[in-house]
């Protein structure tokens, strides 16, 4: 049997995209970001056309020889038409809701997935905030989750949002959370998951709420002892891919450096194909690549981090020297996994700088996705057609990793199945 579900703040696709590889079937995406929007249409595009045996068409698309309206015009409308571009909240929602109305026809909502913005919540956010993020309204945006449970009543639903959320405003928004889902008929289970127990090769944790309505009888499994990681380290994820100087690259490429690693093949990021795109690297000022090498000079030779404080004075522009030390790090390769991957990475590469010295550079948007444990054939669109560096790693940090989802979605497969 087939569950559907709808994903809302469906940002580029990364919880779906688990959902999709579980089995489960989406209904309709909300995103009110135009970019991600573009991403989930061509991944909607992607599923189409491969489940159709038209898979050469959407290889076409990650060569350059066609355009994106060419491989959109390949796709039913009403699939297109389940991706909707708009804020939820009051004004939209009666629109919202007549959209998904005509994508589910006669069936019903088995899930809803999806977590509001995190900036609300996470403890960077009120960090930066003048007012703590006070007054903010993305902080009552699980309200506008909730009504859509009450609107849809599925029988299960998964909200993911960071850790900050057990802090923030002193657990008030998650006590009202609680409260407010339970008013609508739902009981909730709260799990702190991290993605690299789920062969997600990144040190990323967040919180995820399963809940279910409260009629239903079922036994919650314990989501923070599933374990699938095995023994892989982040060269795994790095080194098929062709080497690059900072501002090198392309965003189409047609061939690896080497063949596939045993940790791409069997998570599934190579995805059997020979096309590699979106393999781009950012230019970056002759100063901060004198810091790249001297960071990882550090790594390299002593397994030690970089202090800011602990360059040479010339390199030192920052005004900030109390707080922030390590805002120049490795993603080391021989580390079982990498630093959080995170939004920032769209305004600069500092925490992200590249292992290989001889390369000397940040992460390329390739290297970040697989960092999230996104497939090589997942394409980052931006608002236009062709390529947009900063909007692919913007979605690729605010993303959940799909390996991470997986697990999840079969978990909850299992649920629906008793």
């Amino acid at each position: 049997m087939t569950y559907t579900f709808i994903d809302l703040f469906a940002g580029a696709g990364g919880l779906s995209e688990g959902f999709i590889q579980a089995g489960f079937e989406p209904i309709a995406h909300v995103e009110i970001e135009k970019s991600a929007c573009n991403t989930l249409k061509t991944r909607a595009a992607f599923h189409h056309l491969k489940s159709s045996g038209k898979y050469d068409t959407y290889i076409s698309y990650l060569k350059g020889e066609i355009t994106r309206e060419k491989l959109f015009s390949q796709v039913p409308d009403e699939i297109l038409d389940s991706i909707i571009n708009l804020p939820i909240g009051e004004e939209n929602n009666e629109f919202i809701h007549k959209k998904i109305e005509k994508c589910l026809g006669k069936q019903k909502v088995d899930l809803i997935i999806g977590g509001p913005p995190c900036q609300a919540y996470s403890l960077a956010g009120r960090s930066r905030s003048k007012t703590k993020m006070e007054g903010d309204p993305r902080n009552y945006l699980f309200m506008q989750y909730a009504e859509y449970l009450d609107k849809y009543k599925p029988k299960m639903f998964v909200f993911e949002n960071v850790l900050g959320l057990k802090s923030a405003k002193g657990g008030h928004y998650l006590e009202e959370m609680e409260k407010l889902f339970n008013n609508k008929g739902y009981q909730i289970k709260l799990f702190t998951l991290e993605a690299k127990n789920f062969n997600v090769l990144q040190n990323r944790k967040r919180i995820v709420i399963l809940g279910w309505q409260k009629k239903i009888n079922i036994d919650i499994p314990n989501l923070e002892e599933i374990r699938t990681e095995a023994e892989y380290c982040v060269d795994d994820l790095l080194k098929d891919l062709p080497t690059l100087n900072a501002g090198e690259g392309k965003d189409r490429y047609l061939k690896y450096r080497t063949k596939t690693t045993e940790y791409l093949e069997s998570q599934g990021l190579r995805n059997g194909i020979d096309i590699l795109t979106q393999h781009v690297a950012r230019p970056h000022r002759e100063q901060d690549k004198e810091i790249y090498k001297i960071a990882v000079q550090k790594w390299d030779n002593k397994q030690e981090r970089l202090n800011y404080n602990d360059l040479p004075e010339l390199l030192k522009t920052h005004q900030n020297r109390t707080s922030f030390f390590d805002r120049f790090k490795v993603v080391a390769a021989d580390l079982p996994y990498s630093q959080t991957v995170v939004a920032h990475i769209s305004k600069d590469g500092h925490y992200y700088i590249h292992p290989d010295i001889k390369q000397n550079r940040s992460l390329s948007v390739r290297e970040a996705a697989r960092l999230q444990s996104f497939p090589d054939d997942y394409y980052f669109e931006g608002e236009k057609e062709g390529a947009n560096r900063t909007a692919a790693f913007k979605q690729i940090g605010n993303a959940v990793p799909p390996l991470m989802a997986k697990a999840i979605a079969k978990s909850i497969k299992s649920l629906l199945c008793q």
